[in-house]
């Protein structure tokens, strides 16, 4: 069975009085129809230097947002992270340990 990843974004922090996002706190989501893991961070960003670079925050999407944890992230750790949840999957699969008493 192959694993679906999905990034999603549960909550963003913004500075009020112009709307600029400078945390993100994301979601990492592997599943294969049996077995699922997930992973939790957060990244902050630095606001762009160029004020016609910046996103109104009403215009925001979760695709665009992921974009940019994904960018800050680098595509190793991106890459690292699916890479690691999908060992958990495969950990839960076909077990290397087991815990518990003989009795």
């Amino acid at each position: 069975m192959s694993t679906t990843i999905t990034w999603s974004v549960s909550e963003l922090e913004r500075h009020t009085a112009d709307g600029i996002v400078y945390t993100a706190h994301y979601r990492v989501d592997a599943a294969d129809g049996t077995y699922a893991s997930g992973a939790y961070g957060s990244i902050s960003f630095e606001a762009p230097e160029d004020p016609s670079e910046v996103i109104p925050f009403a215009d925001l999407t979760e695709e665009i947002v992921v974009g940019w944890v994904k960018d800050v992230l680098t595509a190793e750790k991106v890459e690292s992270i699916e890479q690691a949840l999908e060992a958990q999957i495969t950990e839960q699969h076909t077990p290397t340990t087991a815990k518990g008493t003989p009795w």
